[in-house]
């Protein structure tokens, strides 16, 4: 079994601790059952995450609950009263054991489904005292050896689903959307063996706790390509002048997607590189103005590694096509590639990479540009270092750069 490990405050993002603190807000769940969900240590630390960060008035720790009407204190029955109450009971048990004898029979002829553990668990709790485990076997025609046998192997396979479903949480502690696929490698290459399970029923244990990860579609347009700034050829368009992307710092490609906050909406300046999908270079800023763009690309040529020719691919942006941007890329000796027009086809890696920081990383609103750039600064470590790619056959964008 995996050791108790201590968290501080430190281990839980900012983009998590707000997500927690948007859910209880929303009356999803209460504090208490996020952190049992979660798995979050400490009494009182989603508390204080919501005096911190919430939008409503959390300091106060009493609650005022007012019901309606006025207590009146009922009068015993007469013997008929209660004669034709219990009769009542009676005809309205004699349905309801109709209509469980019919769904039991449904059940066993259409679902296929079997009452054994149900029945387990009527013996464990005692519910019907007279029903022992020698009547059980007689009425489903089994051994007593069979009927533990099964049991015990229920409750193994019962303690290996908890186990799975602690670990799960653990996993999405920093990366709350990570899919079930990313999340059976990562279980696989644990080196505890209660968590080597099959992929298909990783899904069913995820589906059944409700950990599976619903996807999210959004389409927004914010580029502006019809402008008489320059305008370069897409080399890595398919035809006989194809770039062929074979290492890193061959070809970065670089967009800039949206950021609602509380007060306004902030963009992201983003810059990664073709071949090992790692994010070299980010800015986050409140405008759209070219020279905020630009400190993206030039935080992304300081990390760079080698001297070999490079291509910087991007769509028709106003920012891109810019005098400025230009400019940087003669100083540097960089090869321009752009869009045909506004395809975002043509630029699906940038696009991807945007998708996955928001769909995957970015989940709450942050309060202002401050907030905003410290959650962005956590995602792209995350995702750098610690998200496997399935384009890189599981492997983190880090490992894959790392290795050139």
């Amino acid at each position: 079994m995996k050791q108790y490990v201590k968290r501080t405050q430190r281990d839980y993002s900012l983009s998590f601790k707000l997500s927690v603190v948007e859910q209880v807000e929303k009356g999803e769940m209460t504090y208490r059952q996020a952190q049992e969900r979660y798995g979050i240590q400490g009494a009182s630390t989603v508390m204080n995450w919501l005096r911190k960060y919430g939008h409503l008035d959390w300091q106060s720790s009493s609650r005022v609950f007012i019901t309606g009407g006025s207590m009146i204190k009922s009068l015993p029955l007469t013997p008929e009263q209660r004669i034709k109450e219990l009769e009542q009971q009676l005809a309205e048990s004699e349905v309801k054991a109709q209509f469980f004898e019919a769904v039991v029979k449904v059940m066993n002829t259409e679902f296929g489904a079997t009452l054994k553990k149900a029945v387990s668990f009527l013996i464990a709790q005692t519910q019907t005292p007279k029903l022992t485990v020698v009547k059980v076997c007689r009425f489903m025609k089994m051994s007593r050896q069979a009927w533990y046998q099964g049991c015990q192997r229920a409750q193994c396979k019962e303690e290996q689903t908890q186990c799975i479903i602690q670990e799960v949480k653990a996993l999405r502690i920093e990366q709350p959307r990570l899919g079930t696929r990313k999340l059976h490698y990562l279980l696989k290459h644990t080196p505890e063996p209660m968590l080597h399970i099959g992929r298909d029923r990783l899904f069913s244990i995820l589906r059944q706790a409700r950990l599976l990860v619903a996807p999210k579609r959004a389409y927004h347009k914010t580029t502006h390509s019809h402008h008489r700034f320059h305008k370069h050829p897409n080399l890595l368009k398919e035809g006989p002048e194809q770039v062929v992307i074979s290492k890193p710092e061959q070809v970065w490609v670089a967009d800039i997607t949206y950021l609602p906050t509380c007060r306004n909406t902030v963009y992201v300046s983003l810059v990664t590189d073709a071949f090992s999908r790692k994010i070299v270079g980010h800015h986050v800023h409140e405008s759209l103005h070219t020279e905020h763009v630009v400190k993206a690309l030039k935080k992304a040529l300081r990390s760079r590694k080698t001297t070999t020719p490079l291509i910087h691919h991007s769509d028709r942006g106003l920012q891109y096509c810019s005098e400025m941007y230009q400019s940087v890329h003669a100083k540097h000796g960089l090869t321009c590639s752009m869009t045909d027009g506004y395809d975002c086809y043509q630029n699906a890696l940038a696009e991807r990479v945007n998708g996955i920081l928001k769909t995957e990383f970015l989940l709450s609103r942050p309060a202002d540009l401050e907030q905003a750039r410290r959650m962005v600064d956590e995602s792209v470590k995350i995702y750098n270092s610690q998200r496997p790619h399935l384009s890189l056959k599981y492997k983190t964008p880090d490992e894959v750069h790392q290795a050139f």
